[in-house]
């Protein structure tokens, strides 16, 4: 019985570690993945910024779809290269960095959905302002044209509250001095689709913001693509519902294996500690 609790009173021998190896390699390598996105998600984003003319790039520049990809591709690198190198160095402070920006993102997303829900008129207010912007500046990018083009053929709509709206654009503007052979058109994407033609006629929307809605309504459509967007986001939301999660998800792993991780750690040195104070105790 003297030897046994001896034995209990003794520290722990240094191969002994409170770290699992089990909870820092899978932090390790679930940065590690995220790391490898983000740089791929970087070149993608300069590959396309490059690929664009300097004055059209910088006339859209709020809505660039390559300046976006580029910001969240750098904070992603940033983040998930304090989790990498924190999670195989075992260092408790690049880890706390990582936990602190993954819960403030988590945070920040969570008060933006729940904003978006409560003060649902500014929200749409803001997609209007959004939709709008794109519309001036849709001849000078070509991303942001094709994502409209995309848009309005996706949901079957045209401008942002109606096919009218185009004639904020500069080469669609329907005053007299407009010098432009679009002049009171609207993009081809607004026609109706005819699926039997073969060839798609660009110039179908020749001269329709002219006509009435009734006339209009028989060439292109004529809804606006807001309240066809409100629409569709509120008969899905399942599937926005799945995205939000899919996105909360990693962002929880991550903060509760770096948080384990840390807990281990601190219990590691304390261990070390123990081990030191009792070595240099004379009577050990």
């Amino acid at each position: 019985m003297a030897r046994r609790a001896a034995a209990a009173a003794a520290p722990l021998g240094d191969d002994f570690s409170f770290v699992s190896p089990v909870v820092k390699y899978v932090l390790f390598f679930f940065n590690l993945l995220f790391w490898v996105i983000s740089m791929v998600m970087v070149a993608v984003g300069v590959y396309a910024r490059l690929l664009k003319h300097a004055e059209a790039a910088m006339a859209c520049l709020a809505v660039d779809p390559a300046i976006l990809l580029i910001m969240v591709g750098v904070l992603t690198f940033l983040i998930t290269f304090c989790g990498c190198i924190g999670s195989l160095r075992e260092n408790i402070c690049l880890l706390q960095l990582f936990s602190v920006c993954l819960t403030v993102i988590f945070l920040l997303q969570l008060a933006a959905g729940v904003l978006g829900f409560v003060f649902s008129d500014k929200a749409r207010g803001k997609v209007s302002e959004i939709i709008n912007g794109a519309i001036v500046h849709y001849r000078d990018d070509l991303d942001l044209q094709n994502l409209i083009d995309f848009g309005q053929k996706e949901f079957s709509c045209c401008g942002g509250v109606s096919y009218k709206d185009w004639s904020q654009n500069i080469y669609f503007n329907c005053t007299a001095t407009n010098p432009s052979r679009e002049r009171c058109s609207v993009p081809f994407s607004c026609c109706l689709h005819d699926p039997e033609q073969a060839v798609i006629n660009t110039m179908c929307g020749h001269g329709m913001q002219a006509r009435g809605y009734l006339e209009a309504s028989a060439f292109i459509h004529t809804n606006g693509c807001i309240d066809k967007l409100v629409n569709w986001a509120h008969s899905n939301l399942f599937l926005l519902g799945g995205v939000a999660l899919g996105l909360a998800l990693p962002q929880l792993v991550g903060i509760v294996l770096a948080q384990l991780l840390i807990n281990q750690i601190r219990d590691q040195i304390k261990l070390q500690l123990y081990n030191q104070q009792h070595r240099a105790d004379p009577w050990y």
